[in-house]
């Protein structure tokens, strides 16, 4: 690991405020395990605390862990441009992220940057970097500053001209298609 690297595994760690290229378009988030850095995420985005977030899951291991799902289903979209709805075997588990609710929005990206979430080993806060309500972001030199202000850590991926991800829910063990 070069020091780019353990230097990014750091700031994840510590509760830093990325920006950061995914498989669908830019996002904001944090270690999702650091309550003072998601507040600061619901702040950036103006979002309502009682709207959950979701997370980039650092392994499908993790996956296994904290959700009660069928991993064959989960492998089955994951990675990939999904967000999956699941249940979470401990209801106050992420409790600032999920709006205390007993499901969790998850993913694991294909994008190289998710090798920094699988190396932190940590739940990582994801949404896309806007104002709630607002289209979401194609292009680092596009981010609001009232946004920018909030944020420690910019990747810049070039222009990102994709959709936000896909959601399923599978919290009731079946396969619904959300958003499309």
């Amino acid at each position: 690991m070069d020091d780019v690297d353990s230097g990014i595994v750091d700031d994840i760690r510590k509760g830093r405020i990325f920006v950061y290229p995914t498989d669908t378009i830019y996002g904001i988030g944090c270690n999702a395990l650091d309550d003072d850095a998601v507040k600061r995420v619901f702040a950036a985005k103006r979002r309502d605390e009682s709207a959950p977030l979701s997370v980039i899951a650092p392994s499908f291991e993790w996956i296994a862990r904290n959700c009660d799902v069928d991993m064959d289903v989960v492998r089955k979209y994951l990675p990939g441009p999904y967000t999956l709805i699941v249940k979470k075997k401990d209801a106050g588990f992420l409790g600032k992220v999920s709006a205390s609710r007993d499901t969790l929005g998850m993913r694991i990206i294909d994008h190289p940057v998710m090798k920094f979430f699988e190396m932190a080993g940590v739940p990582f806060v994801t949404t896309s970097v806007n104002r709630s309500g607002n289209e979401p972001v194609c292009d680092v030199s596009e981010i609001p500053k009232e946004i920018l202000r909030f944020v420690d850590v910019v990747i810049d991926d070039g222009i990102i001209r994709r959709k936000p991800s896909k959601l399923v829910d599978l919290s009731d063990g079946k396969e619904k298609v959300v958003r499309k």
